[in-house]
């Protein structure tokens, strides 16, 4: 393996699909391997394009600009961060050997939507999974619930991200609003929901799994310890890692995760999160790139989850050592703004063994995500506690 001079003739170039914080991390790793790297996204300054060699906003759904950039850039590797792409497109570039794209097509097309990978973890491999169904109208949501799935259960959309358009609903007065909601919540708007049932777990995991080459030059299946997390409307407000699991419990996550990512293929970092009951667990979803509730691994491990993609898809040998318990919180920016401060970030650096980022959205809402606090301590409840702390001093506000 061998990586060129960036901004030379002989430069080792990646494209980044998206460029929110998780990509801003990946642009960093990257560029610190001395890889030469293009930043994509939707709209302009993204986090990542704040970071990357140079930077583009385009609709990456649609087929003839993503093309044209691809054209334009001559990237070696591509590398999706987001759901919302023509992975046709992707198809063709990568069949005709324009590019290769991380860590497959297959993976990229599978995972986009929840149908694809649900499909595959339960019909095909075999894995087990929570009740699930799919429906493409309003009375065929009711349809499913009614033949099986039950109350309580999830509606999400097929294709979303951070927890848009998820919903948990009771009664089936509440399915025309977790209907609509999920209809207008998704990525790209395929018409489709899926309606999960609710399953008896004691809690969640994202069991970080990375497919690297050794020192052999064969590609092995790593595994970071498990990391635990807390989810509010969907979304992750807390992680920690270690979670403490039973011996049983981890053998059958690192199984069902080497079989999903097996059949995805490729190289690179994936976030599969699983639900776990005692020794029983259920497979849930796979992310075939970094996760958000990996944040916490720029204080837990030797290398972040970032630094492990990095090395990953670039043929690079792995370590996935732990370094100390850790953990990480959101902080929201609270209001609608476009020019954001943040006050007493002073105060929360105060907190013993803590760390912020603020990832540099140019749009605050007031769930979105625009930073996470960090720290370490003795054990998960100390860093726990800590990251809780530093995260509510920092205090988001107009400018």
């Amino acid at each position: 393996m061998q990586i060129g001079t960036p901004l030379s003739p002989n430069a080792t170039r990646v494209m980044l699909l998206g460029s929110g914080e998780l990509g801003k991390e990946v642009i960093i790793a990257l560029q610190r391997l001395g890889v030469e790297v293009i930043a994509v996204d939707r709209y302009k300054n993204a986090p990542g394009h704040q970071v990357a060699h140079r930077a583009h906003v385009i609709d990456m759904t649609n087929d003839q600009a993503l093309r044209d950039l691809i054209a334009l850039e001559k990237p070696h590797l591509i590398v999706p961060e987001i759901e919302a792409l023509n992975t046709n497109t992707l198809a063709d570039i990568e069949s005709a050997e324009i590019a290769t794209v991380i860590p497959t097509v297959k993976a990229v097309q599978l995972t986009m939507n929840r149908e694809g990978i649900r499909r595959l973890a339960a019909e095909e491999l075999n894995l087990p999974t929570s009740p699930y169904a799919f429906a493409r109208s309003e009375a065929e949501l009711q349809t499913a619930i009614d033949a099986g799935i039950g109350y309580p259960c999830f509606i999400k959309p097929t294709m979303s991200s951070s927890g848009k358009g998820q919903s948990r609903i009771t009664n089936a007065n509440e399915v025309k609003t977790a209907w609509d909601y999920a209809a207008s919540g998704g990525r790209v708007n395929q018409g489709v929901v899926i309606v999960e049932g609710q399953i008896d777990f004691d809690y969640e995991i994202t069991l970080l799994t990375v497919r690297a080459k050794n020192a052999q030059g064969e590609i092995t299946t790593y595994f970071c310890d498990p990391i635990g997390h807390l989810q509010e409307k969907g979304d992750y407000v807390e992680s920690w890692q270690p979670q403490a699991m039973t011996a049983a419990a981890l053998a059958e996550s690192k199984r069902i995760a080497k079989a999903v990512t097996d059949s995805l293929g490729g190289l690179g970092l994936f976030g599969v999160e699983l639900f776990v009951k005692q020794d029983k667990v259920w497979f849930s979803e796979v992310s075939p790139r970094p996760h958000d509730t990996g944040m916490v691994t720029m204080a837990s491990q030797r290398f972040s989850e970032f630094d492990l993609h990095a090395r990953a898809i670039l043929g690079l040998p792995v370590d996935v050592s732990l370094r100390e318990p850790a953990a990480s919180a959101v902080i929201y920016g609270g209001q609608d703004s476009l020019s954001l401060v943040f006050e007493d970030i002073d105060k929360a650096l105060a907190v013993p063994n803590s760390d912020i980022r603020l990832f540099g959205k140019p749009e605050s809402f007031p769930r979105r995500r625009m930073g996470v606090a960090l720290a370490t301590g003795k054990d998960v409840a100390e860093a726990r506690l800590r990251a809780k702390q530093a995260a509510q001093l920092v205090k988001p506000k107009q400018a």
